[in-house]
């Protein structure tokens, strides 16, 4: 069932465990986390950054094939498709193409412009049903070789933009995109239990989830973590799975070269790394 992400995410917080956002970038990523879903009766979101929209010729191309899929799979778990590092011209695409839920990232703008842009989004959101992320601090990661711990939000500030009636909120608490470096300091609990605080009981976003400690994952799971977004891990997980393929000469065994057994073995590699992040993060059988 296609909805907003805000009754799945809310129900997490009570459960005490987190939906999964797998960003997908073709046919063969969507069918995976679809069926991977509905196999384990898990909510799940499709996250679907602007440069992953645009590989697939555009947001309506998107939100087609999610719906149709749906519909011939037969998926009856709730699925939000969501808009993930949004600008706030983003945004507008995706609510016009029908997503379910969008974020607006205005992490680098100042604080009143973040706050100003994110109220003015979540006024149409709330006029579409949809469901809307903001973030407050950047989400570390890798630029020119130097690797970024990742910014850690001021409470204060994401009180602010959790009182603008976002359904979610995604604070850099130390986290950051890509694989972590062996000096990673890890995530700032101390940090996540102040803004938990300050928020109540709003759910909250963390990115970054590829190569966090399970440990940790839990932490903040019982901190109020709601979302936890995971991509690099799969793209691994799916260049190995090809790579395999590859290097055993499968492509060369009878029609091994045909695209869609080509890509089978990488999707199937997808869905095994779907089931164990949601595992993981305790959703399953909660649909």
């Amino acid at each position: 069932m296609l909805e907003s992400a805000k009754d799945m995410l809310e129900k997490a917080v009570k459960g005490h465990y987190a939906v999964a956002q797998i960003n997908i970038n073709n046919l063969e990523w969507t069918k995976a986390v679809l069926l991977t879903a509905q196999e384990l009766n898990s909510p799940v979101i499709l996250g679907v950054s602007e440069g992953a929209g645009k590989y697939m010729t555009g947001f309506k191309t998107v939100q087609a094939m999610v719906e149709a899929m749906m519909g011939e799979l037969k998926i009856t778990v709730p699925v939000a498709t969501h808009l993930d590092h949004g600008s706030y011209e983003g945004c507008l695409k995706c609510i016009e193409a029908g997503f379910t839920s969008i974020m607006f990232d205005g992490s680098h703008y100042p604080i009143d412009e973040n706050v100003a842009k994110t109220k003015e989004l979540v006024a149409i959101c709330r006029e579409k049903g949809m469901s809307i992320e903001a973030e407050v601090g950047s989400i570390g990661g890798e630029e020119d070789g130097v690797i970024g711990r990742g910014e850690c939000a001021d409470p204060n500030e994401c009180k602010r933009i959790a009182d603008l009636g976002v359904d979610m909120l995604a604070a850099g608490i130390g986290n950051i995109h890509g694989k972590y470096p062996a000096n990673w300091e890890g995530l700032s609990f101390e940090t996540l239990d102040a803004i938990q605080k300050l928020t109540g009981d709003k759910p909250l976003v963390l990115h970054g989830g590829t190569g966090i400690p399970d440990d940790m994952i839990k932490k903040a799971i019982d901190l109020g973590v709601a979302k936890i977004n995971v991509n690099t891990e799969c793209q691994l997980s799916f260049a190995a799975g090809t790579r395999k393929y590859i290097e055993e000469g499968k492509d060369l065994e009878g029609k091994g070269y045909d695209p869609r057994k080509l890509l089978k073995p990488g999707t199937d590699a997808i869905m095994q790394t779907v089931r164990e992040k949601m595992e993981l993060f305790g959703s399953v059988g909660k649909a």
